[in-house]
C-alpha cells in the first residue's frame, strides 16, 4: 500500500470531458462558441452556446475526439443547449443545424428566449422550430426558462445546472451556468465584462457564490472570455474582459476563495477575437501576468480534454 503522503499528492481523477466546436470570438463563422460538456466515460452532453456546431463536429472526426458520424453527435449525443446571450456568435450554430436536429431543450435565461423566438425561430428569419411564437410552431425545440437561485437538473444526462446574470455592455445581458455533476462543478461565463467597467457587481456575487465550491476543490474549471489584448481602450471593449481585466477578476474571486485555492485552478481562455496578432498577444499577456499560478488552458477546435 502507498504511503498516505503520496496518495495525497496524486492529481484528482477529472470528473468532465469537454469537446471545443468552436473556441473564436468573431469572424471565423465555422470556428465560434460552442463547448460540449459531459460527464468522463460518457456521450450525454451538452452543448454551452452554439455559434458552430457542424463544423466543430466535423473537426473533432478528424481529430479522432468522436469515431461516430457527425448526424451521430449532432442527433443523439447533444442532449441539450445552454445560450448565455442570442448574439449570433453564439448561436448560429444551432440555427442553421436545426433542420437536422432531433428533439432538445433550449435553456436560458427568459429575455435571451424571448429573442430567439421573437427574432430568430419566427418563420420570417428561419422557420419556427420551437415550441411556442409565431404558428405554426414544429415543436422541435423546448425552451426551458432558467431562475437564478435555482438548480435546474438537465433532461437527458447526470448533470444540473444554475445560472447567473453577467453584464455584456450595459444594457445588455449574458449568463454564466454553474454545471453539477455528482459533487462536482464547472464554471461557465458567456460574455461578460468587468464589474468596474460595467459599473454592477454580477461577478462580485459570481465569485461570492462559487468560492466555496474552489476552496474545497469541487469546482474543476473556469471557462472565462478575454476578447481584445490590453492596449484596446475601456470604452471600446462592448461588454468583453482583456487579460488584465480578467486577471484582476480572478484576483477578487481569490479574495473571497483565498489566493491559493486559485493555484492550479484550470481557466479555459474563450472568445479571443483573432483579428491580426490579437490571439498571440492575448495569450502572451496573459501568461507573462499570471501571477495568481492559474493553469491556463487555449482550447483548440475539436481537440477534447479533461477536467
Amino acid at each position: 500500500m502507498l504511503p498516505i503522503s503520496t496518495l495525497a499528492q496524486r492529481p484528482p481523477q477529472p470528473t468532465f470531458q469537454v469537446v471545443p466546436l468552436g473556441v473564436n470570438g468573431g469572424i471565423t463563422e465555422n470556428n465560434l462558441s460552442a463547448y460540449l460538456l459531459a460527464p468522463v466515460n460518457s456521450t450525454s452532453y451538452i452543448s454551452l452556446d452554439a455559434g458552430t456546431l457542424h463544423a466543430g463536429i466535423e473537426q473533432a472526426i478528424a481529430a479522432k475526439t468522436f469515431e461516430a458520424p457527425a448526424e451521430v453527435v449532432l442527433r443523439r449525443y447533444i442532449k441539450a443547449y445552454f445560450i448565455s446571450h442570442p448574439h449570433l456568435d453564439h448561436l448560429a450554430g444551432l440555427l442553421l443545424n436545426a433542420p437536422d436536429d432531433t428533439a432538445k431543450t433550449i435553456y436560458g435565461q427568459p429575455a435571451c428566449l424571448e429573442t430567439i423566438q421573437t427574432h430568430y425561430l419566427n418563420w420570417a428569419s428561419w422557420p419556427n422550430f420551437g415550441d411556442a411564437g409565431a404558428p405554426p410552431a414544429l415543436n422541435k425545440y423546448h425552451y426551458q426558462r432558467l431562475t437564478p437561485g435555482a438548480e435546474t437538473p438537465v433532461v437527458g444526462t447526470s448533470m444540473s445546472v444554475r445560472v447567473f446574470p453577467l453584464s455584456h455592455g450595459k444594457p445588455y445581458e449574458s449568463a454564466a451556468f454553474l454545471v453539477r455533476n455528482q459533487a462536482a462543478y464547472v464554471l461557465y461565463l458567456g460574455d461578460t465584462g468587468a464589474d468596474a467597467v460595467e459599473k454592477t457587481e454580477k461577478l462580485h456575487y459570481l465569485w461570492q457564490e462559487v468560492a466555496p465550491l474552489l476552496k474545497t476543490h469541487k469546482l474543476k474549471g473556469i471557462f472565462i472570455e478575454v476578447s481584445y489584448p490590453n492596449e484596446q481602450p475601456d470604452s471600446q471593449l462592448f461588454g468583453h474582459l482583456t487579460p488584465r481585466l480578467l486577471l484582476q477578476e480572478l484576483a477578487n474571486l481569490g479574495q473571497f476563495s483565498g489566493a491559493e485555492a486559485l493555484r492550479n485552478l484550470p481557466v479555459i481562455v474563450t472568445h479571443l477575437k483573432p483579428t491580426g496578432d490579437n490571439k498571440a498577444r492575448i495569450q502572451q499577456q496573459l501568461q507573462r501576468a499570471n501571477n495568481l499560478g492559474l493553469k491556463l488552458i487555449f482550447p483548440e477546435q475539436g481537440q477534447r480534454f479533461l477536467l
